[in-house]
């Protein structure tokens, strides 16, 4: 990389001290990623429509979005910490006129006045259409199935609860005399083995009103999601990756129709492919692979697979489907061996080339939307699980602002600007978002910042590790 091309901040402001640069860096970071994948802040929410009297209106659509997404992304926790640590905040309001144009940050009421009359469709376009600039800025090339198929990761959580009905699309579960009002979501995440996980989509699994005949399920979202997927990407090439609710007729006829491949975690669901994949193998020792990986190669891997397995759903469908095992043998914490088995069922051809990539980048992946996805979005600050509002309408925005939010600390956290900022780290992900924070309310920017952020050639590069 030619060195006139790698955007250095300590060069912006050489007379200030050492923790006034670093914060100018976290917040010239900030900009540069959003401006250099997404055009700017308004640009991600320019395809947003606002509902208000333009003529009564303080602050443009584009800031009130920016403003929820920077709750999530400073980890405040709660809307009225817009209000007491940003709006009261002479430094954040002075950054909120340099980038918008407004004398004021917004109160955290403001917030929610506007995202209850917004569009839950037009703030799903805005995380979709982020994911979808870097896959067409080949930001996720590299980690492509095969060199061809981009890996989503569909999996459910649940998001928030209540003791009294929240609104008329509630799930409901009973525990003896006690029923608990709660909302689930489906996300499809695009995984990566160096661990991104962008939303791709969201399905909110939510009835249709108060006293349904049946519930809403992750299996019915799962269909409404797919479709959606397919009629937004038709010719991306997916591999979907799902655990073993999903192993089934349904899905493997849909997955073939839509020309997706799929790896789905196999369990005891499918006891006659089970069954075959036993019989067979021994008949196959052709399709028997080991690999050592890791430190020292402690971690041994033994695969075993088998192709052109025969399947009759209850549909009496018929579909080819493969198996394939992974035994990963390696010490715990404590030194002890343990082996754990990892099993799926899947569309692909498996081949001594292909089984270790399928089984490692692929079927393993599944896990990373549930680590760096849902685990670190409920207990990594962002706080996933909290009400930021009683309208369930407002609740969808302020999820999907989360969604935008995770999918730009991402950018930020793996990206080369900071780890040129910051060589040796900062430790924790929180301890970015607190020094973030601090940044946010303490650095005075001179009215010029812009300016001399955007005039810095740069590139952003990621670990491919």
């Amino acid at each position: 990389m030619k060195n006139n091309l790698i955007f250095d901040f300590r060069t912006m402001n050489p007379t200030t001290d050492s923790a006034e640069q670093e914060q100018e860096a976290l917040i010239g970071i900030l900009i540069k990623t959003v401006e250099h994948f997404f055009g700017g802040f308004q640009k991600i929410f320019g395809g947003a429509s606002d509902p208000r009297d333009q003529r009564k209106i303080n602050y443009p659509l584009a800031s009130l979005c920016f403003a929820g997404v920077l709750m999530f992304l400073l980890r405040l926790g709660a809307r009225r910490q817009v209000t007491y640590q940003l709006r009261k905040n002479e430094p954040s309001r002075e950054k909120f006129e340099i980038l918008f144009g407004v004398d004021s940050f917004p109160h955290g009421d403001t917030l929610n006045d506007l995202y209850l009359r917004l569009s839950p469709q037009e703030a799903q376009e805005a995380v979709t259409g982020m994911a979808e600039t870097l896959i067409r800025k080949k930001v996720l090339s590299r980690w492509r199935l095969r060199g061809i198929y981009y890996v989503v990761a569909v999996d459910g959580t649940g998001t928030i609860s209540f003791d009294k009905r929240h609104c008329p699309y509630c799930l409901t579960r009973t525990h003896g005399t006690k029923t608990i009002y709660y909302h689930e979501v489906l996300e499809a995440k695009l995984v990566t083995p160096n661990g991104f996980a962008f939303s791709l989509m969201t399905e909110f699994i939510e009835n249709p009103g108060e006293n349904p005949g049946k519930q809403d399920c992750e299996l019915k979202a799962f269909y409404r999601l797919a479709q959606r997927l397919k009629e937004r990407f038709p010719r991306l090439p997916l591999c979907i990756s799902l655990d073993s609710l999903f192993a089934g007729g349904p899905t493997f006829d849909l997955c073939n129709r839509y020309g997706w491949k799929f790896l789905i975690v196999h369990k005891d669901n499918l006891p006659s492919v089970e069954q075959q994949f036993e019989a067979l193998q021994r008949f196959h020792p052709e399709c028997h692979l080991e690999y050592r990986t890791g430190k020292e190669a402690r971690i041994h891997q033994q695969y075993r697979w088998v192709n052109n397995i025969p399947y009759i759903d209850t549909e009496n469908r018929e579909h080819s489907l493969c198996v394939l095992r992974c035994l990963e043998t390696k010490p715990d914490k404590t030194g002890q061996i343990r082996t754990t088995r990892f099993q799926w069922v899947t569309n692909f051809k498996i081949s001594q080339a292909s089984a270790i990539e399928i089984a490692n980048d692929g079927g393993r992946s599944r896990w990373i939307i549930e680590n760096e996805g849902f685990n670190v979005q409920k207990n990594g600050g962002f706080e996933l699980e909290h009400v930021y509002s009683n309208n369930d309408v407002a609740c969808k925005i302020f999820y999907l602002l989360l969604q935008i939010a995770c999918t730009l600390f991402q950018l930020i956290q793996r990206g080369s600007l900071f780890r040129r900022a910051f060589p040796t780290g900062v430790g924790s992900a929180k301890n970015i978002a607190f020094r973030l924070l601090e940044a946010w309310r303490n650095l005075r920017l001179a009215r010029d910042f812009l300016d001399r952020v955007r005039a810095q050639p740069f590139q952003i590069r990621f670990d491919t590790s």
